[in-house]
């Protein structure tokens, strides 16, 4: 199981942003300043997702959902997904580079839910808190906490996780099951180059 975020004395986000910016110019063939990548907890096993917006829209969204490689190796991978691979955009262009805006987020340990219905498991949802996994068989999906701020209510949202792992927003089985997170997430707004 991943271990909880990172905690250092630097600030995550000043280190994390300019890393997966500098992914993505740096596959775009734009040139981009050094980044700092000796600290030693960018070589821990970490599970980020990178998130692209555009004037507050998404634009692109993958992650990992358990750490199984060092975190500067993670965030590298899953900024290039985001960029190139998500397959509800097309790949990110170089004229489009200036106007999107990255956040990284850091997963904490996944914690199974228990649960007698989906009602019982919808009263147990922390709207704005948590990150949740829907599983059933082979479907899986997942929202970020972040995801909360559009879709408030926690049936709403569930249906909403369930159509994005390809079942209708009605369907639930007793062998579904549920997975929580906590996420520490930085937006690139918050740490504009100078």
């Amino acid at each position: 199981m991943p271990e909880a975020p990172v905690t250092t004395t630097e600030n995550p986000g000043k280190v994390l942003i300019p890393i997966a910016r500098a992914t993505i110019s740096k596959a775009l063939g734009r040139p981009y300043g050094k980044t700092n990548e000796d600290f030693p907890w960018l070589q821990e096993k970490g599970a980020s997702f990178v998130t692209l917006t555009q004037n507050n829209r998404l634009r692109g969204c993958i992650g990992t959902l358990e750490a199984h490689r060092p975190l500067l190796i993670d965030v590298k991978a899953n900024a290039q997904s985001a960029a190139f691979r998500d397959p509800r955009f097309p790949a990110l262009t170089e004229a489009e580079l200036n106007i999107t805006q990255i956040e990284v987020s850091l997963l904490s340990a996944m914690q199974p839910l228990t649960f007698s219905s989906e009602q019982d498991a919808l009263a147990q949802l922390q709207p704005g808190i948590d990150g949740i996994v829907f599983e059933f068989g082979s479907y899986r999906s997942t929202f970020l906490p972040q995801v909360w701020e559009q879709l408030p209510d926690a049936n709403i949202f569930m249906g909403h996780l369930k159509n994005k792992a390809g079942l209708h927003p009605d369907f639930w089985d007793e062998e579904v099951k549920l997975y929580r997170y906590s996420v520490s997430k930085w937006k690139e707004n918050d740490y504009k180059r100078s």
